[in-house]
């Protein structure tokens, strides 16, 4: 009906945007076509997480921004209607549209300076932000990406997208030192932050401690159990633990969630091995 690859689809299930499942409701299908929209206008996905993540932060009763809401691009910024208002998904912030012959009255709308002012530092922040974004994908310098987010966090020091994507740019580095302190002060920040616990523990398993590793995965799934990869990377973790029925578990866990991706392949071998393990262990010994 849309036009859209299975491929495509089974990305955009891996990454938790649509249900991971073979049927569809209307309002999937309207999520579909808001995504389809979304990356025609060049919008990367990574993007799109984020300003969903902050929609449901900033929206409570809203659970599935992009069926739910009417979600839209302009230029690189993802904007929402909101009753009857214009918000930008990713800082709250309200957008006004004026009239040309308005545009004299504005003065009546203006809050005092001091209040004006307030917001500044968080605006200027979220520009640096999208600016190191925007940098990546182009391809630019490594350096240019990262004084662009220490730029925005050192005007939002809250600034938990920022603090993650610089801790995942230092990984890449192999510089871990920096990309712990990084993933640790986003957790300090938004210690509800999935993404932050997930990075994290890759980290944490990449420098040989198995136990904090477990506990961060353990601790992103708890904030959001639909994620596919915390299950992926625990399966994984258990297998080289010894631990097979857990493992088994959670790519039966991942395998739900994304059922038709390359990666799912991969799962559901390791799960067809991990039953025949433990078949061969549980079968009686013969007699003479």
């Amino acid at each position: 009906m849309l036009g859209i690859s299975g491929q495509q689809l089974a990305g955009w299930q891996r990454r938790g945007f649509i249900p991971a499942t073979g049927e569809f409701t209307f309002s999937d299908l309207i999520a579909l076509r808001t995504l389809q929209k979304l990356r025609e206008n060049h919008v990367p996905a990574r993007r799109i997480l984020e300003a969903l993540r902050s929609l449901k932060e900033k929206l409570s009763h809203v659970e599935r921004p992009l069926s739910e809401l009417k979600v839209f691009s302009n230029g690189r910024t993802i904007e929402v209607q909101v009753a009857g208002q214009k918000m930008e998904a990713l800082t709250g912030q309200l957008l006004f549209d004026f009239e040309t012959a308005e545009l004299n009255n504005v003065r009546a709308f203006a809050a005092p300076a001091a209040k004006r002012s307030a917001g500044e530092p968080e605006r200027e922040a979220e520009h640096w932000f999208q600016r190191a974004l925007a940098l990546e994908e182009q391809g630019a310098p490594l350096g240019e990406a990262i004084e662009a987010y220490h730029k925005a966090i050192e005007l939002n020091p809250h600034a938990a997208g920022a603090l993650v994507n610089l801790g995942t740019v230092y990984y890449h580095l192999r510089r871990f030192k920096e990309a712990r302190e990084y993933y640790s002060r986003a957790i300090a920040v938004d210690p509800r932050y999935p993404l932050a616990h997930f990075n994290l523990a890759n980290l944490c398993e990449e420098c040989g401690q198995v136990d904090q590793a477990r506990e961060h995965y353990q601790t992103a799934l708890k904030l959001d159990p639909r994620y596919a990869d915390a299950h992926y990377n625990l399966a994984l973790l258990s297998e080289r633990r010894g631990d097979f029925l857990r493992a088994a578990r959670h790519w039966q866990a991942y395998l739900k969630l994304d059922p038709a991706s390359q990666w799912s392949a991969i799962a559901r071998r390791q799960l067809d091995r991990l039953r025949e393990l433990t078949v061969v262990r549980r079968r009686p010994e013969s007699g003479p």
